[in-house]
């Protein structure tokens, strides 16, 4: 395949960096190349401001960093100072590529609008199907082609956080000959072949595992989480209780048409993996419910409050691919919608509200898909076939090879958080283990979002592990 043509359109600098800004032009579809269907990959190249100028981007000769978001379908925050992670990656000397992964951002973005000229929902699922991380890391291949195409070095490092660390390990196992260290954040991930693992370690009250290898390091991080909040806030007990009572028997219709149901409302504890998250959901419980006790109804501020809180209807590619992201040759089957009906106890709504103790908690869910979102979810409802039959295809390719990862050469560290709802500890440890000289580090010091809490103590502990600067 020839290398993927490219474009600088933009230059500018701000508070200590310069940014170059970049239009990759790739394969839609790695299987077919030659097809003619192309697509643009957005990324932007940060150097310190003083290593390079408008016109000559390559003046700077640092190695490059480059880092995959979170998601699927969250594009790379524009850097608007030195500052952050990008202070900690030039310091160390990097120079640092910012990808919107395909789908985001700039990167042939995902939208109902631009799903419409697809057609059919089989064209759409199909269309869907090629933003994964295989497809997200054939593109960061070609780029590495064309900005390593004249320098002595020709690999590059990789900091991926969260699903980014998912791609992070797709690369491992397709291209490990082009990776010199690999940099993991809260997205070691599992190794199986579907989601059902997963979602049996964030739900369970149980030890027990689906994979028989998981050390038991911890389980049921979803309903942990949920104890933790009403621990915290022990009114909100009666108060989401009334809440969804609510819900249960009125239409409450969002600002953009879509529907406020008992589960959306439940919804808003994917809040917790987050630092604040919990006082993010108490604040939003506490005036619905003040809405209900003075009003009579939760009032247009709260439910606008709430729409806003809750990303799927701008990022639709999430939840239509979400638990694909885990899938090797086999069906999702809507996996996080088939566990949940096994601890009905701590999250349906009926049948918790039927139990004659009113301080029985009801508990939110977390970072999973449910077949009602494509009902709730204005920007989703068009997407219910496709979504279907994503949910029921069953020749997803591999992410990941096991034998490929046993000996691979890159330097690669990872941090994995103990309380972490979104990215299961046991199935992560399982998974680094199988990854040549990983080092790891299990703390419980932050959530899921620590690189953004505290970026110099968690890449400072990840480079002193590459380092191996620890005893």
């Amino acid at each position: 395949m020839d290398m993927a043509e490219f474009e600088i359109i933009d230059s500018y600098h701000v508070q200590g960096i310069r940014v170059f800004e970049y239009l990759f032009v790739v394969p839609l579809d790695y299987k077919e190349p030659t097809s003619g269907v192309k697509i643009k990959v957005f990324a932007r190249r940060v150097v310190p401001v003083e290593e390079a100028d408008e016109t000559d981007p390559d003046k700077c000769k640092r190695p490059y960093m480059i880092y995959l978001q979170g998601g699927p379908g969250f594009e790379c925050e524009a850097p608007l100072s030195k500052s952050g992670r990008t202070k900690e990656l030039i310091d160390r000397g990097y120079q640092v590529l910012y990808l919107d992964q395909r789908g985001t951002g700039y990167s042939a973005p995902i939208s109902f609008g631009t799903l419409k000229s697809n057609g059919t929902d089989e064209q759409k699922a199909r269309y869907l199907a090629l933003f994964r991380a295989d497809s997200i890391v054939h593109d960061c291949e070609e780029i590495r082609k064309v900005l390593l195409k004249d320098s002595a070095e020709k690999k590059w490092s990789l900091l991926g956080q969260s699903f980014g660390g998912f791609c992070a390990v797709t690369y491992l196992s397709f291209y490990p000959e082009s990776l010199k260290d690999v940099l993991i954040t809260g997205g070691v991930p599992p190794l199986s072949d579907g989601p059902d693992p997963v979602y049996e370690g964030l739900y369970s009250m149980s030890t027990v595992r689906l994979m028989s290898n998981a050390n038991k390091l911890s389980s049921e991080r979803v309903i942990k989480r949920n104890k933790a909040y009403y621990e915290k806030f022990p009114k909100d007990i009666q108060k989401v209780r009334n809440i969804l009572s609510y819900l249960a028997t009125h239409e409450v219709l969002l600002p953009n048409g879509g529907i406020l149901s008992v589960e959306r409302f439940q919804q808003l504890g994917l809040d917790f993996g987050r630092h604040q998250g919990m006082d993010t959901v108490h604040q939003l419980v506490s005036k619905a419910s003040f809405d209900l006790d003075v009003v009579g109804e939760i009032t247009y501020n709260t439910r606008s409050r709430i729409e806003s809180a809750q990303g799927f209807d701008s990022n639709i590619l999430y939840a239509c691919i979400h638990e694909a992201i885990y899938c090797q040759g086999e069906p999702s089957n809507w996996s996080a919608e088939r566990l949940r009906s096994q601890h009905g106890q701590f999250f349906n709504w009926h049948v918790v509200s039927a139990h004659s103790d009113p301080n029985v908690p009801i508990f939110f869910t977390g970072e999973m898909i449910y077949k009602s979102m494509f009902d709730d979810y204005a920007e989703l409802r068009d997407l219910k076939g496709a979504a279907e039959i994503l949910a029921s295809k069953t020749d997803w390719p591999k992410l990941y090879d096991i034998p490929t990862l046993n000996k691979t050469t890159a330097r690669v560290a990872a941090v994995s958080y103990f309380n972490d709802i979104y990215v299961d500890l046991d199935l992560s440890v399982e998974a680094a283990s199988q990854i040549n000289g990983c080092r790891q580090w299990v703390t419980s010091e932050f959530l899921h979002n620590g690189l953004t809490v505290n970026p110099s103590r968690v890449l400072g502990e990840l480079f002193r592990l590459l380092e191996n600067d620890v005893e």
